[in-house]
Formats: structure tokens, C-alpha cells, sequence
């Protein structure tokens, strides 16, 4: 290996950004070399959050037909998978799904729906309404994945009590190509960008397993400290049938792994969560997430996934001595 563990961790202490090369010694890291990596990363995340993981859950309000491509994405129109297709829930079952998400312990809780945009209407005035509403009955903080944002839309999630905005780049820029044309990907660090003007925390990972090199890993995790988003979801692919990675399988658990001690380095005080694809993916390695630097998850269902129960979840973090209580 050709850096020092000693060194790239002080470097992450003090906030300094990693080379390109120790980067990818980190992601080809294995034995005992991965082992001291590890315990850096959990070292960083001690230092920022000390004993303590943040948990969030997700409502998919508004399923199917979607007109972007993305690859992985089983709600696209442009893919067959079998997925439910209905339109906007109602403003009651959205809130009723963050007063279930309180109950299970979530600190936030994000109302997902497919499309490129919302746009101003019946259907964005009621998800204003069931956000005003969670703020004022209950203590979950209320996150929106939407699509595309602009000023206006954003200003008006804002005023509404919107904590968090909620928009992931995907994937590397060199890379996006290859897995969605149906939109830029200068779009997407935009509106990362609008939803900060705004005054919303904002919520931006990716999804790795798609194909992508270590390089455009690393890529990925450097524009994300670049642009400062406030947290970052990692998910692993899960393939759906139906869509063009079906039968796809690139990761590990060890790669997991390294992709999560990865983005601890290079994003040390970050909220970092593990969220799609753990399962698949992590298998009997989940619960060393938190080893490697994650500081929170994701628990119950996906968008059309199952997720894991979250009796086991909670019990997991009991038995690795993590505390989810008042983490926000």
C-alpha cells in the first residue's frame, strides 16, 4: 500500500481532502491493511458523532411512470418492470406514514415522488400541506425528493417547514452518461445548489454497483465535498428485472465497505447513511457499516423494495452499544 493509515487519517481529522491515489488505496485496500482502515474510519465517525446513529425512512408518495431512464431505476417508463403505479397519496397517508416512521424510531422522514419535477398545482399545494402538518404534529423532520428544484419550488418547501432536500447525483459525471440522457447532470448538482440557496440541509449520494471504476467512485465522493452537501445516502444496487442491470452484481461486502470508509475520509464530520441495497448487498457484514464509518441508515421499506424489519434493525444497533434515541 503506498500511503501511511497514520497519515491519511490525520489528514481526514484536520478536514483535508485525500489524493486521487490515496483515495483509490482505500477502495483496493484488503487483510489487515483494510482492518486499520476500518478502524480510522470509525475513529472519524466517533470523533463527529460519537456514540450515537441517525436513522431516516422514506414514503414513496407518488409511484411509476416516470419519464427519466436511469438504468438502475424500476420505475421508469422507459424500462418493464412490475412495479406499482398510483398517483399522489393522499395529504393524511403521508402524514400518517411519519407519525409510523416516529414511532420506529426515525429522525427523518422523506416523502419521494417519481418524476423529473413537481410543479406548482394541486398535487405540490398537498404536499406542502402534509409537511406543514408533520412539523406541527409531530418531531420527525420532514425531508422531499422531488426531482428537479427551482428557486420558487424550493423557496415554498422552505417556508413550509421542508428540514431537508433530498437529490442524489447518482453516480460520477463521467459515468451518468451510461446510466440516464434523459436529463444533465449539471441539472442535478443545480438543484443541489438551489435547494442551499434556499436554506434547506441538503440530502445528496449515490448508488454504486452500476459498472463504475474506482476512479469514478472517488469522483463522485470528491464533487460531493465540493458542492458541501450536509449528508450523503450510500446505496448499492439491488437489480431489478426490468431494467436494463438486471443480473448486474459488482460489489462485495468488502467493497461496500471500502466505498463507505471512502467517503468517511473524504467527507469526515458528513452525516453518512447506508441505505438501498444493504441487505443484497452487505449480507452478514451489515452491522460493520457502522465500523466503517456510516453514521446512520435507513430502516423499513424502499421505494418498490422490501427493506429489513425494523425490530432487527433496532436490535442490531442494541448489540453494537449505538444509541438512536435524540440523534438528530
Amino acid at each position: 500500500m503506498s500511503f501511511s493509515i497514520h497519515a491519511i487519517l490525520k489528514k481526514a481529522q484536520e478536514d483535508k481532502p485525500l489524493s486521487t491515489v490515496e483515495a483509490l488505496d482505500i477502495l483496493r485496500a484488503k487483510g489487515s491493511n483494510l482492518s486499520f482502515i476500518l478502524a480510522g474510519a470509525h475513529a472519524l465517525r466517533e470523533k463527529s458523532f460519537g456514540g450515537r446513529a441517525e436513522l431516516c425512512s422514506i414514503i414513496n408518495a407518488k409511484s411509476g411512470r416516470c419519464a427519466e431512464n436511469c438504468a438502475f431505476c424500476a420505475q421508469s417508463s422507459h424500462h418493464n418492470a412490475q412495479v406499482p403505479v398510483y398517483a399522489l397519496k393522499s395529504r393524511d397517508e403521508i402524514v400518517a406514514g411519519a407519525i409510523t416512521a416516529e414511532k420506529e424510531g426515525s429522525h427523518c422522514y422523506g416523502i419521494v415522488t417519481s418524476g423529473t419535477r413537481v410543479t406548482p398545482g394541486e398535487e405540490f399545494d398537498r404536499l406542502l400541506a402534509a409537511i406543514r402538518e408533520i412539523r406541527a404534529t409531530t418531531r420527525i423532520a420532514p425531508s422531499a425528493s422531488l426531482g428537479i428544484l427551482d428557486d420558487l419550488t424550493a423557496a415554498a418547501l422552505a417556508d413550509a417547514g421542508c428540514v431537508t432536500y433530498h437529490h442524489n447525483l447518482e453516480t460520477a459525471r463521467s459515468f451518468f452518461p451510461q446510466i440516464c440522457s434523459t436529463h444533465a447532470y449539471d441539472e442535478d448538482v443545480e438543484t443541489v445548489k438551489v435547494a442551499k440557496r434556499a436554506g434547506m440541509k441538503v440530502c445528496c449520494g449515490g448508488i454504486f454497483g452500476l459498472g463504475e471504476t474506482l476512479e469514478q467512485r472517488v469522483e463522485l465522493a470528491m464533487t460531493l465535498r465540493e458542492l458541501d452537501v450536509d449528508s450523503v445516502p450510500l446505496n448499492f444496487l439491488n437489480p431489478i428485472e426490468g431494467t436494463p442491470l438486471a443480473g448486474s452484481s459488482h460489489l462485495t461486502p468488502m467493497d461496500c465497505l471500502r466505498i463507505i470508509a471512502l467517503f468517511r475520509y473524504l467527507l469526515p464530520s458528513k452525516r453518512i447513511s447506508v441505505c438501498g441495497g444493504r441487505q443484497q448487498n452487505l449480507r452478514d457484514l451489515q452491522s460493520w457499516m457502522f465500523m466503517a464509518g456510516a453514521s446512520g441508515t435507513m430502516i423499513g421499506n424502499y421505494l418498490t423494495t422490501c427493506g429489513r424489519n425494523p425490530e432487527d434493525d433496532l436490535q442490531m444497533f442494541k448489540d453494537l452499544e449505538i444509541e438512536t434515541d435524540g440523534c438528530c
